[in-house]
């Protein structure tokens, strides 16, 4: 396999030869070229670019410049691609690198990113864990151990100019109605931390202005979190511009649907081994609008889940109308103060949440006035019997075991 996308962990993103970005912007040049049918390694950082150390202090959490983020490889080109048509990227493998087996979580503090669940657990947290082939445990969690879906957590083409411009707009346009918030509705275009791949001097400084963050899934596919997209799935994505520039990155050992904590998965640097091919004009020929996917046929196995419900009304009892928001959020709640009963501790609960692979669904979205939404936790993963009995819960972690904070 034939790496096209060489890094060095020990330098930082800026410092690899122009084969990082973290913007996305149409004139950003490819730093390679393949054609349909090739195979190849494409090596990643992870999102933050080495901000995150494996020791036991969230304070690199607490502070993490988010600016930065996320430092993506590429942009890559396919020989023939143009504007219209569809490029199909089979994803043959997902690894870690041999000196560096472990990946980390965190749930992000309010006022420096917040998350899914910022208003019960606004402080900064993490937790690192240990790789042992396609499994994961923690010393911050202790009793839970299961297989990783690893996947990335962002990959997509390049945008053409009129497609950066509607975003930017769009999303300026949420940030007015309320352009104080905290955590922020979005994140406008910041040239500072930009890094813009092999652009240069003027160029570089105009497009950086330009470029859009990474941080939201859009049209192109982008930062969409999607577990499932492992070694094994096929996708779909719209080319926008010549040689469509496909660009990847923020890999995870493993997830849970939602990314809940934000920083969510088991977040790890790695590498991704890839095949691209073309379908021409295949956008209007398929009504292509956002990308599709086909799943991996390789994936952990469970058999038996704890589900827990959620409806669109909230913490407060405010009534909601067909919210899955509120609702997946209330099915989160209620698994985390479920899992209390047994000894974890909240942020303890939800990175388990965040990182093992638990499944959300949609249950229900036509009975007015509430939406229905499903967490499946997979009773497998746990070293002790999570379902309920007559006898009741029992403290099964032990105690003086948690997260670690931040200062």
């Amino acid at each position: 396999m034939k790496t096209i996308v060489k890094l060095d962990l020990d330098k930082k993103p800026w410092e690899q030869d122009g084969q990082i970005h973290n913007r996305w912007h149409p004139d950003l040049p490819m730093i390679a070229m393949v054609k349909p049918g090739d195979e190849f390694r494409v090596e990643c950082m992870d999102w933050t670019g080495g901000q995150i150390g494996n020791n036991d202090s969230a304070n690199d959490i607490r502070d993490v410049d988010l600016t930065q983020v996320h430092y993506l490889s590429g942009p890559i080109g396919v020989e023939g691609a143009e504007p219209g048509d569809l490029m199909v990227v089979d994803i043959l493998d997902v690894g870690t690198f041999e000196d560096q087996q472990w990946g980390f979580n965190g749930l992000f503090a309010k006022e420096n990113g917040g998350g899914f669940l910022t208003d019960h657990f606004p402080k900064a947290s993490k937790s690192i864990w240990d790789f042992h082939g396609v499994y994961t445990t923690s010393r911050h969690v202790p009793k839970v151990r299961y297989a990783g879906i690893m996947h990335p957590g962002l990959i997509g083409c390049l945008p053409s100019r009129e497609l950066l411009e509607t975003w930017n707009e769009r999303e300026a346009a949420l940030i007015a109605t309320d352009p104080d918030r905290v955590p922020a509705l979005a994140l406008p275009p910041e040239p500072k931390s930009a890094v813009m791949g092999r652009l240069s001097g003027e160029a570089a400084t105009k497009a950086a202005a330009e470029g859009a963050r990474t941080v939201p899934p859009r049209d192109h596919g982008g930062n969409c979190d999607i577990k499932n997209l492992t070694k094994g799935s096929k996708v779909y994505f719209p080319v926008y511009v010549k040689d469509g520039g496909l660009s990847m990155g923020d890999l995870h050992f493993s997830q849970g649907d939602g990314e809940i904590t934000f920083c969510g998965a088991i977040e790890m640097a790695g590498y991704l081994d890839i095949k691209v091919s073309l379908i021409k004009d295949g956008v209007k020929k398929y009504g292509i609008k956002n990308p599709i996917f086909q799943p991996s046929p390789i994936s952990p196995t469970y058999r038996d889940y704890v589900i827990f419900e959620g409806i669109s009304v909230d913490e407060a009892g405010k009534q909601h109308y067909l919210d899955v928001h509120v609702a997946y959020r209330q099915a989160c709640l209620n698994a985390i103060e479920y899992l209390k009963k047994f000894g974890y501790s909240g942020e303890q609960a939800v990175a388990i949440l965040g990182t093992a692979p638990v499944e959300g669904h949609i249950s229900g979205i036509v009975d007015i006035p509430n939406a229905c939404a499903t967490l499946w936790v997979p009773t497998e993963i746990f070293e002790f019997d999570i379902r309920p009995n007559a006898d009741g819960p029992k403290i099964e972690v032990p105690p003086g075991i948690n997260v670690a904070p931040s200062t």
